[in-house]
């Protein structure tokens, strides 16, 4: 990916973690929110959006941390285990493992005394869910061989860059910081080969400009050449 394209990716997930962001969290705090809209309170309400809008961008740092972390822990399975299907199905282990660790963990850690499994099944499904639906698009964008990548990545990275919520199990924080990082990652995710082909196009263009100085530079060489 060339620098200019890397720079746009940073910049259009950065954006939209902040808009998911402020979204959600007026969505999810709106019983906190809400007096100040009946009030039009603007000057707090901005300031409940800059707050929010800053939240946002950390979110999609995060998002994005995690992201070119996959992509270096691909290539490392890739060179490990030698054959793209052997590291998917090592992938799969993975994302299995990983939701049961997200259900049963935070039931052993926060569950209440006579208080059931099933609310802790909702995350999960949740992060499957979406993994699932854009590691669809995914497949149907490029191929076959993008769907179990591109559900890792959903369901594993965006669990990782959650934890520290998971850890303090706050309400009000778990599904306001849950949101924006599944948009980012799905962004991410989903754009990625169209960056890289529009990369490789522009390094073609710019070395079908360079081939005429090059050859020119190459006659006026043997032009000036001295004859023996």
């Amino acid at each position: 990916m060339t620098s200019r394209n890397w720079v746009k990716l940073f910049i259009n997930t950065l954006m939209l973690g902040a808009i998911t962001t402020a979204i959600t969290g007026f969505i999810v705090r709106w019983g906190e929110f809400s007096p100040l809209f009946s009030k039009l309170d603007i000057v707090e309400i901005l300031s409940v959006l800059f707050w929010l809008v800053g939240i946002g961008f950390i979110f999609s740092l995060l998002s994005q941390m995690g992201f070119f972390a996959y992509l270096t822990v691909h290539r490392f399975g890739l060179g490990i285990f030698k054959s793209a299907k052997l590291w998917n199905s090592v992938q799969t282990v993975i994302v299995a493992f990983v939701l049961f660790d997200l259900i049963y963990l935070r039931y052993t850690a926060f569950a209440k005394e006579g208080e059931g499994l099933l609310p802790y099944f909702v995350p999960a499904l949740i992060v499957l869910g979406a993994g699932l639906l854009v590691a669809w698009r995914k497949m149907s964008l490029t191929n076959k061989e993008a769907f179990i990548p591109a559900l890792f990545f959903m369901v594993v990275g965006t669990v990782l860059e959650w934890v520290p919520i998971l850890r303090v199990n706050e309400g009000s924080w778990f599904y306001l910081m849950l949101v924006p990082l599944l948009v980012c990652n799905a962004y991410q995710i989903l754009v990625l080969h169209k960056l890289n082909e529009k990369s490789l196009e522009e390094r073609k263009r710019l070395q079908e400009r360079s081939k005429p100085v090059v050859e020119t530079s190459a006659k006026k060489k043997k032009r000036n050449k001295p004859s023996r």
